[in-house]
């Protein structure tokens, strides 16, 4: 089993653990090891599906603002908390192939496995829910086939980008790619760095 399609069973089965009740409240009842890869990958998937249905309430424009206004600052953290998992999984590859000793010729790859990962756990929520469009029993026979073929789209995209994945990982690991990590400096999250935040403490 490639490292994505292992990947792509832990994020279905997060996405459909939260779907048991689908509520942002639930507590994660993480299934994996700490310490362990799979524990991260399940994490990471279940943050985003919950912060996918965080954006979803948002939207409703008959939301009372101090109950968006609550809402936005969970998305900020939520936001947070990916980036940090992110950095996590970015870590687990770089000392698995600590000991790869790149060639004269490697290049470097326009992003770090576990950035590319991310965005292969968001297409697995789209898949998800682009399926529950498509074969939603009350919606027109016209919304239902427009969605079966953004469905199809997608499925085609996650085909690809789990290639993509797994080929540069071959590549760090035969030495034909380096990675290198930059740490996310979100300026806005820092007192130090946001002026809002530390001009309030003159």
């Amino acid at each position: 089993m490639t490292f994505t399609e292992h990947a792509n069973e832990i994020f279905n089965k997060a996405i459909c653990d939260y779907h048991v009740k689908d509520d942002i409240d639930t507590p994660i009842q993480n299934p994996f090891e700490e310490g362990t890869i799979e524990n991260r990958l399940y994490l990471k998937c279940w943050i985003d599906t919950v912060q996918w249905h965080f954006e979803d309430i948002i939207r409703d424009p008959a939301i009372n603002p101090a109950e968006a206004l609550v809402l936005k600052r969970r998305i900020d953290k939520s936001n947070q908390d990916r980036t940090d998992l992110v950095e996590q999984i970015d870590s687990y590859f770089r000392q698995l192939y600590s000991e790869v000793k790149p060639l004269p010729e490697a290049r470097l790859n326009t992003e770090s496995p576990a950035w590319a990962v991310d965005r292969l756990s968001i297409l697995a929520l789209k898949i998800y829910h682009m399926r529950e469009q498509a074969t939603r029993p009350e919606a027109s026979p016209d919304h239902r086939e427009r969605c079966q073929q953004k469905l199809n789209v997608l499925l085609e995209q996650q085909v690809d980008l789990s290639t993509a994945i797994d080929q540069l990982l071959e590549d760090i690991e035969a030495g034909r790619k380096y990675m290198k990590v930059y740490r996310q400096m979100k300026m806005y999250n820092d007192p130090s760095t946001n002026p809002v935040l530390y001009a309030k403490g003159k």
